[in-house]
C-alpha cells in the first residue's frame, strides 16, 4: 500500500474483528449486514495487501543481507 494515506494494519484488524462480532450477533437487518460484510471484504483486502508488501520487504532485506531463506510460520495448536 504505497498510497499517500498510510494503511494501519492493527486498526484494520481490530475493525475487522468488531465487524465479525457484529455479523455473528445476528441482530443486524439484512441490508446493514451486507454493508458490514462489504466493509469487511475491503478491510480484508487491505490487510492482505499490507502483509504481502511487508513480506516482500523482508525478502528484499534478507536477500541483500546474504540471503537466509524464509520458512513458513506454523502455529502450535495444543
Amino acid at each position: 500500500m504505497s498510497s499517500t494515506k498510510k494503511f494501519n494494519l492493527e486498526k484494520s484488524l481490530a475493525d475487522l474483528e468488531n465487524l465479525v462480532e457484529e455479523l455473528e450477533s445476528g441482530d443486524l437487518p439484512l441490508e446493514k449486514a451486507l454493508k458490514k460484510f462489504e466493509e469487511g471484504i475491503k478491510l480484508t483486502r487491505g490487510c492482505q495487501a499490507a502483509l504481502k508488501e511487508a513480506e516482500q520487504k523482508v525478502e528484499i532485506l534478507l536477500g541483500s543481507a546474504g540471503g537466509a531463506e524464509l520458512e513458513d510460520f506454523v502455529i502450535d495448536e495444543e
